[in-house]
């Protein structure tokens, strides 16, 4: 239960002698306070009675005092009536909430959160992420400035959403920058700074639009692995990792980028998937045994990068360094795969990710359980691998089709 009573704040005298008048509420041992607007000096206050003092002053008639102590006791009676009733409707609100709900709230400013929340995703080493919300906070603060989280409502988001189309943003750009502006609100509620209720995206459908995953099959994959390349350069080596990733797990670039050989114990990878920060163990097949042999020197140290495409000194440099030598190493990874590509006479556009389709493909071909699949991947949630499952199904659907013919 709640309580509400009339307190004379001894604790805030001026230099004068005189405090503030305030309603104390308490809830679950939880205190906080509702300014009356009124104040008294101490010797003037009536603490039994809880009043000021009907006293004759030179400042201040009788009638004047007994009207302030009217004012003070109908305001006192109304937040009795107003608490009892939110005890009853919300028996889990906090003293804090209470407060709120009885005298109202301060609207919340959107921007500074947001960038407090881009900020420890920047100490916490989430270079890329950080560096996505900074641009979706930069997108919001160009269209409109000084916004309130009360202020972003699914009118103001559909509204915001046809202004990103008309400025050349796809519907699935548009989805990610929803996402995190969910997030943000999400992190907002945790720290008690808007109510469940007032989250907009409770009432508005983000939208997506389906994306073609392109992978290789078994006949392009056997071309992609016969390509000719030039022996001891980058290229070799990036070809190497898209095998090996086709055949161990789809891992990402990032991480294989990130392999050392502490990570290999002659036949499992013990490593943490960057991306959603969980642990993972892969047992590595005979073709990515065969490509480990190939880095593998007599003077392999355990710090030592495997494939020996980011600075030995990295992770010395931080965590901005590292995101930046991993995105350069990306694209250079990425240019000599097309080249590949080419070589191979493989009709598609690929990109070291591709790996990670034409492996879940592969897997889910062979009867690898989904399952399975999904935490060889380092999928968050299974939803995230039941796309490959409807690939397959359609190449089995295709492959019933012909005995129709």
């Amino acid at each position: 239960m709640s309580s509400v009573s009339i307190v004379f704040r001894k604790d805030k005298l001026n230099s004068k002698g005189v405090g503030p008048i305030h309603f104390r509420l308490i809830k679950n041992r939880k205190v906080s306070y509702i300014a009356s607007g009124h104040s008294v000096h101490i010797d003037d206050w009536d603490e039994a009675n809880k009043l000021i003092k009907v006293v004759k002053r030179p400042d201040m008639d009788k009638h004047t005092i007994r009207s302030i102590n009217a004012q003070i006791y109908e305001r006192f009676n109304e937040l009795q009536k107003d608490v009892l009733d939110l005890d009853v409707q919300h028996r889990r609100i906090s003293s804090r909430q209470l407060k709120e709900k009885v005298i109202g709230k301060a609207p919340e400013p959107f921007y500074p959160f947001a960038d407090q929340y881009a900020e420890r995703l920047n100490v916490e080493g989430r270079i890329g992420t950080y560096d996505r919300v900074r641009t979706v906070i930069s997108k919001m603060k160009n269209y409109r400035k000084g916004l309130y989280f009360s202020e972003i409502t699914p009118a103001f988001l559909k509204e915001y959403e046809t202004h990103l189309a008309k400025n050349g943003n796809k519907v699935n750009t548009i989805h990610s920058n929803f996402k995190i502006i969910r997030a943000i609100f999400n992190e907002a509620f945790r720290q008690g700074l808007v109510q469940f209720e007032e989250n907009p995206f409770l009432r508005y459908k983000m939208k997506t639009e389906k994306t073609t995953r392109v992978y290789l099959t078994e006949e392009e994959l056997a071309k992609f692995e016969k390509a000719t390349v030039t022996p001891n350069t980058k290229m070799e080596v990036h070809k190497n990792m898209f095998i090996f990733s086709c055949y161990t797990g789809g891992l990402r670039v990032s991480d294989i980028l990130q392999l050392q050989w502490k990570h290999f114990d002659g036949t499992h990878i013990n490593f943490k998937v960057k991306k959603t920060n969980s642990q993972i163990v892969i047992k590595v097949p005979v073709k990515g045994l065969e490509i480990f042999n190939k880095y593998k020197k007599a003077d392999s140290k355990p710090d030592d990068f495997i494939f020996g495409c980011l600075p030995a000194d990295i992770y010395k440099k931080g965590a901005k360094a590292l995101d930046l030598a991993v995105s350069s190493a990306t694209a250079y990874i990425d240019k000599n795969l097309k080249e590949i590509q080419k070589k191979a006479e493989i009709d598609k556009k690929i990109s070291f990710h591709t790996s990670r389709h034409t492996w879940a493909t592969r897997a889910l071909r062979k009867g690898v359980s989904i399952d399975k699949v999904s935490k060889l991947m380092g999928h968050a949630a299974i939803k995230e691998t039941q796309v490959y499952a409807k690939i397959v199904n359609e190449e089995l659907d295709k492959a019933m089709d012909a005995f129709n013919d």
